[in-house]
């Protein structure tokens, strides 16, 4: 038994079975993948895959243990990699976070700035999708942390941790009827169609909660994935949005006005999300700092090492 043997049990499962796909990943032969794979399966006396003729279709049984106890090898095997890195070079490195885009667009310049300042030598990478995706990035070894709304939370794998809180804006143009209102209620904004987030981001099933709660249905005319899209259809007068707080800026948003809405669809919360059992470097720790003053290096050490069960704003 050897590493390139569970490396290729591994890869071959995240390429979907695929052992030509699974081989470009790994820089290597169909053939040599799979006549290691072969061998791992005759030395431990169990088939890993099932099969149809040569092509393999899926995980047997056993396959499925196999398959936990190399996923946690490979992550020890990371981590030693990472411990190496860590102390050959302090300073430099590689580093990426998967996010949401209100999260890149709205909340992290002025972090990524601060921590880009602070370590010039890191090579930082932003990848961006809805909260599922990057979580997945994080389980699959793509991004050392993940930042989104609290539904990363219950991600088996992972480790979440709060940021900070937020409140839902409803976007108007200057001269809508909704700025006279004192505290706009659920059954005002019913009357008037609705541009939002896709049901995968920002809180929208809090949306879609308390219309339910109040047996309203409102007029959903169009869904997007980002902030910046809402707003501008909302200038052009097709209906009234509705964004994540912090993705409303005065200065920029010039033809808009953006009206408080905590009071109707409630806190959300930002976390971040790490890997269980993952090593992080030193500036991974610093830059979590400066993301939020509520979190230390201390305090993700205890987390991740099972000494803490919950930790909350």
């Amino acid at each position: 038994m050897n590493l390139h043997q569970l490396r290729f049990v591994r890869e071959a499962v995240r390429q979907n079975f695929n052992l030509t796909e699974a081989a470009k990943a790994l820089f290597t032969s169909q053939p040599g993948v799979s006549k290691a794979i072969i061998e791992l399966e005759e030395e431990l006396g169990v088939d890993i895959f099932s099969r149809h003729g040569k092509r393999i279709r899926g995980l047997t049984e056993p396959g499925r243990a196999v398959l936990k106890s190399v996923e946690l090898i490979m992550q020890e095997i990371d981590g030693l990699k990472r411990i190496g890195n860590e102390f050959a070079a302090h300073d430099s490195g590689s580093f990426t976070i998967a996010t949401t885009h209100t999260q890149a667009r709205y909340s992290l310049p002025k972090v990524v700035q601060a921590f880009t300042q602070k370590f010039p030598k890191v090579r930082l990478s932003l990848l961006q999708g809805n909260p599922k995706q990057v979580a997945d990035m994080v389980l699959m070894d793509q991004a050392d942390l993940a930042i989104a709304t609290e539904s990363i939370a219950s991600i088996d794998g992972l480790i979440s941790l709060p940021c900070y809180q937020w409140e839902h804006q409803v976007v108007v143009p200057l001269d809508h009827p909704l700025l006279k209102s004192k505290s706009i209620t659920l059954e005002e904004l019913t009357a008037y169609p609705l541009i939002t987030y896709d049901s995968a981001f920002a809180g929208r099933n809090k949306i879609d909660h308390a219309f339910s709660l109040r047996n309203l249905k409102p007029d959903v005319l169009l869904e997007a994935i980002d902030a910046d899209v809402i707003k501008t259809y909302v200038e052009l007068g097709m209906g009234i949005g509705i964004i994540a707080g912090m993705a409303f800026d005065p200065e920029r948003d010039k033809n808009l006005r953006a009206i408080p809405a905590g009071h109707l669809f409630g806190t959300n919360v930002s976390r971040v999300a790490l890997k269980q059992g993952a090593y992080l470097r030193s500036y991974v720790f610093t830059f979590i700092e400066l993301l939020t003053p509520t979190l230390n290096r201390k305090l993700v050490e205890q987390v991740l090492n099972g000494e803490k069960d919950m930790y909350e704003l």
